[in-house]
Parts: C-alpha cells; sequence; structure tokens
C-alpha cells in the first residue's frame, strides 16, 4: 500500500462511511462507483469474472438519448435519464482528465427519421409526447432531414432531430474509467470471478473467490443481466432483473468521408457513426436468456432496416457482429440503492440507459455509501419498490457474475 493509498484508508476509517468496499462487476456502473469511492479515500476492489467492461458495457452503442427515446410510461424515469445528460459533459471531462484517454464524446445530435407516411403519422404522436413534457425537438421535413444527412434515402417522409441527445463511444468509456479507478487506488481483479456473497450477523460481510475469502464492510451488486444469480444473495435481494438480447453489427466507412455525421433512428434500428469510420448498427429485442448466437435473421433484419434508409451501406464491408444482454428490471427501470441486507447495495437493471445514466448512477451510489445526502432524482427507484422478490430466473449453463 502506498503512503497516499495509506492516508486515504486512515480517512475513510474516521467517517462513518466503510473503509472497505467490494463491487462485483467492472462494467461503467461498478467502474464509476469504484472511481468516486477511491476518490473519497475508500480501499475498493471491483471483482470481473472476464475483463472489465466485457458485458452490456461492450455491447451498447453508447448513445445519450433522454429525449429521443422516452416512451410514454416513462415520464419518472425521464427526470433520471435528463440528469444522466446533463451531467455527461463534466463527466467527461472530469474522467478525461484523470484517465489522459478521450471517451470519444460527439455533440452532433440525434435524428430520427420517417419512411413512409404512417411512420411519420406515428413519430408525430410520439413527438408532441416527449415536446408535452418539456423537450426540445424539432420537426423537419425529408428534405430538411437531408440537407443534414446528404447520404439519406430519397422520399424520406419526415424526421425530429434533438441537438441535445449525444454519444459517446462506450468502449473507450470503460477503458478511461479503468485506468481513473486504478489511478484514484482502486484495485480491479480481471478474470476473478465471484463465487459467493459472505453474510454474517444479518449483514454482508464480503465475497467468497473460490477458496478464498475477500472481507469488506459494503459490497455492490453491478453484475448487469448477471446480478440475481450471485451465489448466497438471500431471496429478498434477488433483484428482478433478466437478461435481454440484442444482436448488432459494425460496418466500415472511410472515416473521411463517413456516410453518417449523426446518430440515426429509423424505423427497426438506430445508426451510431464512430469516429475511426465503424457504422454501428443496433439492435435486436429478444427475449432469449443468455443466449450468444447470431442469426441470419437478426442481422438480416437490421441490415434490411438500414438499407431502406441509408442504401449506400451496400458497398461497406461488415466489420464486426456481436451480441450483448441488456440487464432489464420488471419495469425497465434502473435497481439503485441499498437492500434489505445490511451493508449490501444494488446498482443493475439499466436496461438500455446504462451509459446515459454512468455519472449518475457513479455519483448516486457512492454518495449513498458514504452517507451523503441522496439525490432527489433517485426517488422511487430503489429496489424496495419490488415488494415481492421475483420467481428465480434460470441461469445459463456455467454462468456466473
Amino acid at each position: 500500500m502506498t503512503p497516499i493509498q495509506a492516508k486515504r484508508r486512515v480517512q475513510a476509517k474516521r467517517r462513518d462511511g466503510p473503509a472497505r468496499v467490494a463491487i462485483v462487476g467492472a462494467g461503467v456502473s461498478g467502474l464509476g462507483i469504484g472511481w468516486r469511492l477511491a476518490q473519497a479515500g475508500v480501499g475498493v476492489d471491483v471483482f470481473e469474472r472476464d475483463r472489465a467492461g466485457s458485458g452490456a458495457s461492450d455491447a451498447a452503442a453508447g448513445m445519450l438519448a433522454a429525449g429521443v427515446e422516452c416512451e410514454p410510461g416513462e415520464e419518472a424515469l425521464l427526470a433520471l435519464t435528463l440528469l444522466g445528460r446533463q451531467l455527461w459533459p463534466a463527466f467527461r471531462d472530469e474522467l478525461e482528465a484523470a484517465s489522459g484517454l478521450s471517451v470519444g464524446y460527439r455533440d452532433e445530435g440525434t435524428l430520427v427519421v420517417a419512411t413512409t407516411q404512417d411512420d411519420a403519422r406515428r413519430l408525430r404522436f410520439l413527438t408532441e409526447f416527449q415536446q408535452g413534457l418539456g423537450l426540445a425537438l424539432d420537426w423537419l421535413t425529408g428534405s430538411e432531414a437531408r440537407r443534414l444527412e446528404p447520404h439519406l434515402k430519397p422520399g424520406i417522409a419526415a424526421a425530429v432531430f434533438s441537438a441535445a441527445d449525444h454519444q459517446v463511444d462506450n468502449r473507450l468509456l470503460v477503458q478511461a474509467l479503468k485506468l481513473a479507478f486504478t489511478r484514484a487506488g482502486g484495485r480491479l481483479h480481471e478474470g476473478r470471478a465471484v463465487t459467493g456473497l459472505l453474510a454474517q450477523g444479518g449483514r454482508a460481510r464480503g465475497l467468497q473467490l473460490g477458496g478464498e475469502s475477500h472481507e469488506a464492510d459494503a459490497v455492490v451488486l453491478a453484475a448487469g443481466a448477471w446480478s440475481r444469480l450471485l451465489p448466497g444473495l438471500p431471496e429478498a435481494d434477488q433483484p428482478p432483473v433478466r437478461p435481454v438480447k440484442g444482436q448488432m453489427l459494425a460496418l466500415a466507412m472511410d472515416p473521411a468521408r463517413p456516410l453518417l455525421e449523426r446518430v440515426l433512428w429509423a424505423p427497426g434500428v438506430y445508426l451510431v457513426p464512430r469516429r475511426d469510420g465503424r457504422l454501428l448498427i443496433g439492435a435486436t429485442v429478444e427475449e432469449q436468456g443468455f443466449d450468444g448466437s447470431l442469426t441470419a435473421g437478426g442481422l438480416y433484419a437490421l441490415l434490411e432496416a438500414t438499407r431502406r434508409v441509408l442504401p449506400a451501406i451496400e458497398d461497406l464491408a461488415v466489420a464486426e457482429t456481436w451480441v450483448g444482454f441488456r440487464p432489464t428490471s420488471r419495469d425497465d427501470a434502473p435497481i439503485l440503492g441499498p437492500g434489505r441486507l445490511a451493508g449490501l447495495w444494488h446498482a443493475t437493471g439499466h436496461h438500455r440507459n446504462g451509459i446515459l445514466l454512468a455519472p449518475v448512477t457513479a455519483a448516486a451510489l457512492s454518495d449513498a455509501i458514504l452517507g451523503r445526502p441522496a439525490m432527489p432524482a433517485l426517488a422511487g427507484f430503489g429496489p424496495e419498490r419490488f415488494a415481492a422478490p421475483a420467481r428465480p430466473l434460470e441461469a445459463a449453463a456455467g454462468a456466473r457474475p
């Protein structure tokens, strides 16, 4: 232990908060919470069975789309996602300064297009709903949309532009968080599978790692879609989180002459251009458990939906294909807060908003663990909202947090 780490440990012990925290899962949630706690002088260990970010954080597209993604029934969630979007620029600046790495933040905005008049009517209904919630969205004609993105197919019926919905490169984000966390004094354990939760005297006491025990004053469950599968987790603290499969692919554009500059939503698909020339295309929504197979039907549906709005993709090479598992709760909203077991904290269930909510998750959970006042926007998103525990989900063979 370095003198700086020893000083932080002493400072942590002087507070009411825990001196040692163990986090299960090294995605953006686990690493973000760990970074904030390490900055506060807490001794933090993050355990990941694979490599950092290898789950949903790696598979995501990195859209920060609090506006255009808001749907009827998500009014309560909107306050949280808008807070995440608001916090992102400062979070980016601090993280890039701490890590020395870029996170690939882009602020060209997001465009939603309707290809037919029926699509336009549905888009108009959704846009009016979103505008009624105070979201700043601009209605465009098809020709106005093509002036923004000249490679769009002629005949686009209508479009909506959101200047405030941006994007970040989620894979660069993981690398930056990983470096910032370890530079702050945190300890990252990749390739270390957690085999159990240690509890004694009615509270969490640490983690089991095969034949080794790791003691901690608090445990954070941030294992994404695998969160409820942690052995030793009391039934009342098994979060109702399931995997929602998403197939995605990336095409290789010429970085000097990209086909697309902005995030684009179209019927059945979204497209996310990267500075390195990759064009991310996603994503299917499948209730298939932990089935990691890529299917002809899934990839064909994504490519065909893309070709209808951006026909020039036919000449692009396929750069990558992959599958991710969205950690989805019963109400599609995140589960953030203390568990019923003392010393256990939940940071899971983000569904499609894990990257968008990264600054909120990091700040909210670290503040709560340190005994600081809770963010008002967090009200209603704790695990206590699920009064009755869900029936256990069947785990994939060998799947462990």
